[in-house]
Formats: structure tokens, sequence, C-alpha cells
């Protein structure tokens, strides 16, 4: 397990806007879940694409559309259209402006500003409709963890006990670290790692948190843009990895005059 990030001022500025937990009761058969896209289209259509090779059920989004990358608009109306359940993120909360933006980091706060600016008003009101969790059947989902469903990263074994010990479905999915990771608990035994391309999860007795990854910028090493299947029929679930065109999504930040570092990171997966 990696080490875990403190928010915890910010984390109280963000309790304290309401959160609206979706509910539901029926549990499709398949269903590919995708993270932290980050206005990425170029990682977002080859997700897709490898998605509809095989079409799932349905497909649930973790949160954080937009931010860092320069291409919100594409991305939210493609969320907006695809997926069934889609949950906000701390960016997507920044950007709307019930996040201090001032409280990220340069890069993130920068990129933040000019999304602001060019961020259609039908995409921020889809944005504004979405809570940071869900609860469905069989599932629980959130964009950071349980007791923080806004800023806390899951990436310590303390943090990941504590959220599979705060919930009670079989399934917890968090996103927001932009690192694929898979953590079981079965009875006192808590066992996690990170989750590379091509890892399987069966979906047995143990309970598991998962996280997808990210898809429009990895921070696990590998560049390739992150997402997970799950079975619920056959009792699995399947980390993948897709190549995209970093070059295309570089060069769009750099004429819109995003951070240059934002670019370079994308290359590495860091």
């Amino acid at each position: 397990m990696l080490r875990q990030r403190s928010h915890a001022a910010r984390s109280q500025r963000a309790a304290a806007s309401p959160v609206i937990v979706a509910a539901r009761q029926d549990r499709p058969l398949r269903v590919a879940v995708i993270s932290d896209i980050h206005a990425n289209l170029h990682a977002l259509e080859a997700v897709l694409g490898a998605i509809d090779a095989d079409p799932p059920d349905e497909i649930w989004c973790l949160g954080d559309l937009v931010g860092y990358g320069p291409r919100p608009n594409e991305v939210v109306e493609e969320v907006r259209r695809r997926a069934k359940v889609c949950l906000v993120g701390n960016h997507d909360l920044g950007v709307l402006g019930a996040l201090d933006i001032d409280e990220f980091a340069l890069d993130a706060a920068v990129a933040a500003h000019w999304t602001q600016a060019v961020l259609l008003d039908e995409h921020r009101a889809f944005l504004e409709s979405l809570s940071p969790e869900a609860k469905l059947d069989g599932a629980e989902l959130y964009h950071g963890s349980p007791r923080d469903p806004v800023w806390e990263y899951v990436i310590s074994e303390e943090v990941a006990r504590d959220a599979l010990e705060a919930t009670v479905a079989p399934l917890v999915l968090v996103g927001h670290s932009h690192v694929a990771l898979r953590v079981g608990l079965s009875g006192p035994t808590l066992t996690g790692e990170l989750a590379p391309d091509g890892t399987e999860v069966e979906l047995d007795e143990a309970r598991w948190l998962l996280n997808p990854g990210s898809v429009g910028q990895p921070r696990d090493g590998d560049p390739r843009a992150a997402w997970l299947e799950l079975d619920f029929e056959g009792r699995k679930a399947r980390f993948h990895r897709e190549s995209y065109d970093i070059a295309r999504t570089q060069e769009e930040l750099r004429e819109r005059e995003l951070p240059e570092a934002l670019a370079e990171r994308l290359a590495h997966g860091a």
C-alpha cells in the first residue's frame, strides 16, 4: 500500500456541503467503472472504445470529469450521455466554486480557473446535480473515501481498513488517488496491492475495495488509461489499461497554454 495524504482542513469545508446519496435496488450483471478522466478526451475515447468491444449493462463513473485537462466540455458531454451512475469529484467541485481553488496545487488551480471560463452552462448544471457518493445494490461508491467522499485518499492500510469497516456492501469502489488498487478484507485479515493491467479479483466471500485507476492522468507508473470491469454474474473483476494518443492531449494542453507539467506527466503516468 502507499502513503496517505491528509486534507483534514479542506475536508471540513467539503463536508459543509449537503450530500445526496443515490439508492437503487437493481443490480446490472456487468459494469464498466471509470474515474478521474480530467478532461482528457483522447484517453476517454480509448477506454470507451475498449468497453464498447464487449458492451456492459452499465457504465459507472467515480468523478473528476474535469480539471487538469484540455477538453472539459467534450468529456462531460460524453460521460453525461454514457454513464448510468456518475459521482462528482473534488476537481469538479473546485470548478463549480464549491471548494476553494486556491487550496489546490498551483498547476491544478490554474487548470481549474481555465476550466471555469470555458465550461458550458449545461455541463456545469450536470456536475452540480451530482453527489460524491452513491449506494447501490451490492456496491458503495465514493470519489474519495466513505468517511470523506471528497478529499480522502485510500492509499494506506489504515485508511483502507477504515473504509471497509465503515461500509456494509460486499464491494466498495473509490477513485481520487489515480492509482489502480485492490484491497480485500476476510475476517480480520486485510490484503492489498496495486492492480496492474490484467489483474483479476474473485468477488467471493471476502469484501473488496477496488480503485479502477485514472482514465485521464494515471499516477501508478503506467501512462495508459485505466478502467475496471465488473462481472457480478461471474463474481469477478478485471483491471484494464488502454493505450491512447498521449501526444495529442499534450498538444491540446500546450495550445491552451495550460501548465507544461500537466502535459509532461502524462507520458510517465506520474
